[in-house]
């Protein structure tokens, strides 16, 4: 047998090229010289601080499979030990490359404020994701226990990534966050923008192509089937025409449902207790109660709750 041939061509001319094609993209971004001196986060390391904490927070079911509950709290311990260091070296990473003008104490002191604070975040992070499970066993009727929902359902998996990034995201360090949240939509196909507020009780049934932007608002009791889109109508511009970061996704009052394929475009508002039928084009508000299906050849609107409809004259 004979080894691999060496290629024909001359490999060093290519790596050449591709270092002058580096140089050309960083001069077009400004970066002149060395830059983010502490390196870029990593996708990877992002990765297993999450399933670390994932851990923390349910060491029974996604911790190791020997673990009991006589050895919970030396688990969690020794997790957040694990993770909180990993976590901050990405968080540092992150500071440094976006204002390394900064310095390195201002630097450190909010790695430290933005570590320890969504540590002590953690328990009111575990209860909203207790309140997803819930949700999420009382809405599907496949589902035979919360033990199942918690291992089985891409839901709560884009769940426990988007309510860790959200704090992040809050905290300062939206590079971090945003990374998370697109290992999750990897894992899951669930594309939730850490930004998003999302209220307790939310369920996502199925998931697959749900996208939830990043000004999104969502109440309590919230129900989206798959290939929901919470998106954006239009962008706005300055004078220079660069995009503005402006409120453009909808806000989804509480106990709402939104079945599958339904897309909800701009900063509108579905009012509480409305249902949005499969498949609905969406991009002007509707009241509380409202029950919106797709009809030929426009949709329908209909309000059964007896709310106030003063406000929604314009419709």
């Amino acid at each position: 047998m004979t080894g691999p041939k060496v290629p024909a061509f001359d490999i060093a001319t290519v790596v050449n090229q591709l270092r002058d094609v580096r140089k050309t993209w960083r001069h077009a971004q400004g970066h002149v010289g060395e830059f983010g001196a502490q390196g870029f986060p990593s996708r990877q390391t992002i990765g297993q601080i999450i399933d670390i904490l994932s851990a923390a927070l349910f060491p029974l079911r996604l911790g190791p499979p020997e673990l009991t509950m006589r050895d919970e709290d030396a688990f969690v311990q020794s997790s957040l030990e694990s993770a909180l260091p990993l976590l901050a070296t990405q968080v540092r990473r992150e500071l440094y490359y976006v204002r390394p003008d900064r310095g390195s104490q201002a630097i450190e002191r909010a790695v430290t404020a933005i570590v320890e604070e969504l540590t002590l975040r953690l328990p009111a992070i575990r209860r909203l994701l207790d309140s997803d499970l819930e949700a999420a066993f009382n809405g599907d009727p496949a589902a035979r226990s919360v033990d199942e929902v918690l291992l089985c359902y891409p839901g709560t998996i884009a769940l426990i990534h988007h309510r860790v990034a959200h704090e992040l995201y809050l905290l300062g360090a939206p590079l971090v966050a945003r990374i998370m949240a697109e290992n999750a939509h990897s894992r899951t196909g669930i594309d939730i923008h850490p930004g998003a507020s999302i209220g307790h009780s939310f369920f996502i049934d199925h998931g697959t192509g749900v996208v939830i932007g990043q000004t999104a608002i969502i109440g309590d009791r919230v129900r989206l089937y798959q290939a929901v889109t919470l998106g954006a109508r239009s962008f706005a511009t300055d004078a220079e025409g660069r995009l503005l970061n402006e409120p453009r996704h909808p806000i989804i009052e509480d106990d709402v449902t939104i079945y599958a394929g339904a897309t909800v475009l701009g900063r509108i508002t579905i009012g509480k207790g409305s249902v949005i039928g499969g498949n609905v084009w969406l991009t002007r508000s509707v009241p509380c109660g409202s029950r919106v299906r797709q009809t030929q050849p426009s949709i329908n609107i209909e309000t059964t709750d007896p709310c106030d409809p003063s406000d929604w004259s314009s419709l």
